[in-house]
């Protein structure tokens, strides 16, 4: 598997009805990103070109509805060796409560570049079944963990 920067090359693609989940960086539509993005609890307010520069030191994975519109998207974060975070998983609302979100996870997990890492990270409001499904727990340690943590950094003086 060939990589750049790191991050694997060779894309990868699931169909599932009229539903598309794929690697392909060329099908992603960073508006829908954005947009999402900028108004959700965990990015609020987050510049266009710190989402660009993210997805391009990431693997992601789009999904696409039969016309080909981007519904929803996740990222790794990960040295490909030992470690991986994801981040930024969602589903837009009007294609949520049709397991797409499940799906996501079971592509995200089962991608071959990601495979026997040691530890996986996320963090999460609200979604902590979903996660609990693909083996997600809340932190054995938490003491061991520390963080910088700027909530207001996309915040404009």
């Amino acid at each position: 598997m060939s990589t750049t920067a790191g991050i694997p090359e060779e894309v990868a693609e699931h169909w599932r009805g009229e539903f598309l989940i794929s690697t392909d960086r060329a099908r992603l539509h960073l508006d829908v990103i954005h947009n999402f993005l900028t108004n959700c609890y965990w990015a609020k307010g987050i510049p266009r070109e710190v989402v660009e520069r993210s997805i391009e030191h990431s693997l992601c994975f789009g999904i696409y509805d039969g016309s080909g519109r981007q519904v929803g998207f996740a990222r790794v974060i990960s040295d490909f060796a030992t470690f991986a975070y994801l981040g930024d998983v969602f589903v837009l609302e009007s294609h949520r409560g049709r397991g797409l979100g499940a799906w996501l996870m079971e592509c995200v997990t089962q991608h071959r570049a990601v495979q026997g890492l040691r530890r996986w990270v996320l963090l999460t409001r609200d979604a902590h079944g979903l996660y609990a499904r693909f083996g997600f727990t809340l932190l054995a340690a938490p003491e061991r963990y520390m963080e910088v943590h700027r909530p207001d950094v996309y915040r404009t003086v």
